[in-house]
């Protein structure tokens, strides 16, 4: 047992000393080949052999709980002092801190507080906070040095369907950040393939849109599904419990948010729209149950989910609306858009390009539809109000945005953008008031800010496929696209993209003012050359009248009736008004001289009439004005009137 042991003995004054290596060749183990095992090494003809080495990969979701971190500063006064220590007091403090430094742990503490206390030192000593670098630098050197904008997809998501249909729009949960609903238009067209569903899984049919999560790409969360196509949704954003559709048949359906499958309830098809449902928007009520639809038949309905049998309210999108309407002259409803801190008014907008202002305590047409102000030479595809600013508005259109004010309805402005590509949609920014983002038909995205510059955008992504929608979500961190494609992409904007500077929300407040200012300023100047205009016509007017009218020359002699007569003949208006009188008369004549009167025998003339017919004598009748006289008939026949002609004919 001990002869495993080797005790190795090194003088005291050795000990501690550095380790030193060298290299050195030394000969441990020398093999050479056997050559009986190489007689017996067989070569083997070449074949393709098939082997899987890949390795089998399985993918799992976890998720984690956040950990939420916060930093605190302190102002460090005075020493932690224990509770029974009066800080006033020398002695009772001086007691206290030689008891401290008897401790065995006060070393290593006041050394650990050191070694921080230095790093923290030496940061502060590295650079001179109150010296001013690069003075000497002219400023016209950095002017054009600047951080550009960015964004970044964050997620695509894609249609669980193949091929892939339309995607229609998106809409955030209300009180859910990571989810929002994401919805299609399938609409079947000749030579497309049936569509064929890329899961296993049971998602609903041909019909059905998802809610997604932000984080996983792979599977909604829920579904939902309906018979139709669904050509919208609108979530509560009050109650998030409730979620209505319309479709392309113009029903209005009913579905709740947290659970999958069909819809709840669906109005009957004699009380829809006319043709598809293009608007929907919830407005205030204190059940959260009423919301407006509007259809391109150009009927806007009020209804209450709790029965929808029927609607509450049905009105005509008419430009001048009567108490009486007509579809004739209605326009169709594109969008619908309501504000809950204005619980009042909400907006309409039409296929002719013109945004209708409602109120919702009206009772008939003509006090419901306040007024009408054309925009657009085309349809109108979306409005949005600004967050911070309620009265402005986001109006997208044909091939322009523009900034729409309530308090200068019809005023011209100055904040169009243009653009060759017709943009479909629009939305402002929810964390930035003077930054919003249009999409066009070409698969631009552009993210415009009023403060930087108003002619053309600070940043711009190209998509290669047509934008259909475009939706910030509430904090303004992450903006969603819906593409044409099907799919729905998910972008993290730059820190500079969703936090405003302090003095953006001032300087935006006076952008508006000064806009509005100048809108009813020049208002005001066209209404006064209406005015002047007017007044000069109505003057030209009273000249030509003065200049027609014919006075009389001679005084009137009351015992010469001749001379009245030819004043009257003379006046031209007379004249002209006792032709018109005589050609009424004859037009009344010649209409009494066209008339038939037909004269309706009784019952016992009737019978006469068969019993004179049975006996084979002539019988003639004539009108009672004409003379009793009557006449020979011709050989084999008789005489009758055009009455008794029918009469015969339907004996």
């Amino acid at each position: 047992m001990y002869q495993n042991q080797f005790i190795y003995s090194r003088e005291r004054r050795r000990f501690g000393r550095q380790c030193l290596f060298q290299d050195r060749n030394e000969l441990m183990v020398s093999v050479n080949p056997s050559g009986k095992q190489r007689l017996k090494y067989i070569l083997r003809n070449p074949s393709v052999h098939q082997t899987q080495l890949s390795s089998q990969m399985a993918l799992t979701i976890m998720e984690t709980e956040n950990v939420t971190l916060d930093h605190h500063g302190l102002f460090h006064y005075e020493g932690g002092w224990p509770r029974e220590v009066n800080i006033n007091d020398e002695e009772q403090t001086l007691r206290h801190r030689k008891k401290v430094e008897r401790e065995d742990s006060w070393g290593q503490q006041v050394l650990s507080m050191i070694r921080s206390l230095m790093g923290v030192a030496e940061q502060n000593n590295a650079i001179n906070i109150y010296q001013e670098f690069f003075s000497d630098i002219p400023p016209d050197v950095g002017h054009d040095i600047r951080m550009r904008y960015r964004a970044r997809i964050a997620n695509v998501f894609h249609d669980l369907f193949l091929p892939p249909r339309q995607m229609n729009l998106i809409e955030w949960m209300p009180n859910n950040e990571r989810q929002f609903m994401a919805q299609f238009k399938n609409q079947f067209r000749q030579g497309q393939d049936r569509l064929r569903l890329l899961t296993d899984e049971p998602f609903g049919g041909e019909n059905a849109f998802y809610t997604w999560d932000v984080k996983n790409p792979l599977k909604p969360k829920l579904f939902y599904d309906s018979n139709e196509s669904v050509s919208l949704a609108k979530i509560c954003p009050k109650d998030e419990n409730n979620m209505v559709g319309g479709t392309c048949s113009g029903k209005v359906c009913l579905w709740g948010t947290f659970r999958s499958g069909m819809p709840l309830r669906t109005c009957p098809l004699e009380a829809s729209h006319r043709e598809t449902t293009s608007a929907l928007c919830w407005v205030h009520s204190k059940s959260n149950t009423e919301f407006y639809s509007g259809s391109l038949d150009g009927s806007v309905k009020y209804w209450d989910t709790r029965d929808l049998t029927m609607p509450v309210q049905e009105l005509l999108l008419e430009p001048e609306p009567q108490e009486r309407q007509s579809r004739e002259n209605a326009h169709g409803v594109t969008v619908l858009e309501f504000e809950y801190t204005i619980p009042v008014r909400f907006i309409i907008c039409s296929d002719m390009g013109h945004v209708f202002v409602g109120n919702r305590k009206g009772m008939t047409p003509v006090e419901t539809l306040l007024g009408h102000y054309p925009l657009f030479a085309g349809p109108i595809r979306s409005i949005n109000r600004n967050p911070f600013f309620v009265k402005n508005f986001l109006v997208t259109g044909d091939w322009r945005a523009r900034i729409w004010s309530e308090e200068a309805k019809d005023g011209p402005s100055t904040m169009y953008f243009r653009k060759n590509a017709q943009i479909a949609c629009g939305a402002w920014s929810t964390g930035r008031c003077s930054m919003f983002v249009t999409g066009d038909m070409k698969g631009v995205v552009d993210f415009w800010d009023l403060l930087l510059h108003q002619r053309k955008p600070i940043l711009s992504i190209d998509f290669k496929v047509p934008i259909k929608d475009v939706v910030f979500r509430p904090d303004g961190d992450l903006l969603a696209i819906a593409l044409q494609n099907g799919d729905t992409a998910i972008l993290t904007l730059d820190e500079a993209m969703r936090q405003a500077t302090g003095k953006e929300k001032a300087l935006m407040a006076a952008m508006f003012e000064r806009e509005i200012s100048r809108s009813k300023i020049l208002e005001a100047r066209v209404e006064e050359m209406k005015l002047k205009r007017r007044t000069i016509l109505q003057a030209e007017e009273d000249r030509l009248r003065r200049e027609l009218d014919v006075s009389p020359d001679l005084e009137l002699d009351p015992d010469n009736p001749d001379q009245f007569v030819m004043m009257i003949e003379g006046d031209e208006q007379f004249r002209t008004a006792i032709s018109d009188f005589q050609d009424m008369i004859l037009a009344v004549e010649r209409k009494r001289s066209k008339r038939q009167v037909i004269m309706e025998r009784t019952v016992f003339e009737l019978a006469e009439a068969d019993e004179e017919l049975l006996k084979g004598l002539p019988v003639v009748y004539g009108s009672p004005t004409d003379a009793p006289a009557p006449e020979q008939p011709p050989q084999g026949g008789s005489q009758r009137t055009s009455g008794q002609a029918q009469d015969s004919t339907k004996g």
